[in-house]
């Protein structure tokens, strides 16, 4: 007897004008879904970017010091060749980020600057799936983001952020988790995928230090065979998914 297959994935709603993006790391959405957010971008919708580190422990040859500000200019430039101008640092601790109030309470205020309608983050599942772990800041920070989704429209949670100018915003009306295992969404990749390319190709440093390869020949291979996992779901198209939570 063999299972059924998985369902079509369905279009992303194209019914907003603001995203904010947020994950853990510089380079977890050149590797998640950079492409959906250069097709995005040349809609004319508006995206920001928001990092909860720098990166600063992500290169084994590099100490913390050198590699926050190299990797936090690397996510500037790679930002930049999607056309997002707005990427803010929140200066959690790479690596050990902890799921809690103080990580809510710095997303929700995002969220309250941002006021987007539309939340991105990274898979907070514990794998990627069946064999591959997840890693301990993407799960936190992918959680912490779900629940300030819902943190920043609510007065009565973190008042200092009211007293500090930032309103409430009950505005967000999807969070988007790119790379999940259980995708429920997606979004054509070959409109944005050049850009994509180039976007990842801005982590420089980080690649060097990660693979032997040549840089673009790792980029190519890696992001034509993730936009390529789930194109059977979604008419044969390359794809980006999500799993998309209704607020």
């Amino acid at each position: 007897m063999t299972s059924a297959s998985p369902p079509p994935l369905r279009p992303m709603p194209e019914d907003w004008q603001r995203a904010l993006a947020v994950v853990a790391h510089p380079d977890d959405l050149e590797y998640g879904c950079s492409a959906a957010v250069a097709a995005w971008v040349e809609a004319g919708r508006d995206v920001a970017y928001v990092l909860a580190t720098r990166g600063e422990a992500g290169i084994d040859t590099l100490a913390p010091q050198e590699a926050g500000p190299l990797r936090e200019k690397e996510q500037r430039a790679s930002a930049a060749a999607v056309g997002v101008s707005e990427v803010e640092f929140l200066g959690h601790r790479d690596g050990v980020i902890e799921y809690g109030l103080p990580l809510r309470r710095d997303i929700a205020a995002a969220i309250r600057r941002h006021r987007p309608e539309l939340v991105i983050t990274l898979n907070h599942h514990a794998t990627w799936g069946p064999g591959t772990w997840n890693t301990p800041d993407h799960v936190a920070v992918g959680r912490a983001v779900l629940d300030a989704a819902a943190d920043a429209g609510n007065r009565w949670i973190f008042p200092e952020l009211s007293e500090q100018g930032l309103r409430p915003w009950n505005g967000v009306r999807w969070v988007a988790v790119a790379n999940s295992p259980v995708p429920t969404h997606a979004v054509r990749a070959d409109q944005g995928f050049e850009r994509a390319v180039h976007s990842l190709l801005a982590h420089r440093a980080y690649l060097e230090a990660l693979t032997d390869e040549a840089p673009e020949t790792y980029v190519r291979r890696f992001l034509t065979t993730t936009t390529r996992a789930h194109s059977t779901r979604f008419g044969g198209d390359p794809a980006v998914v999500f799993e998309l939570f209704n607020r």
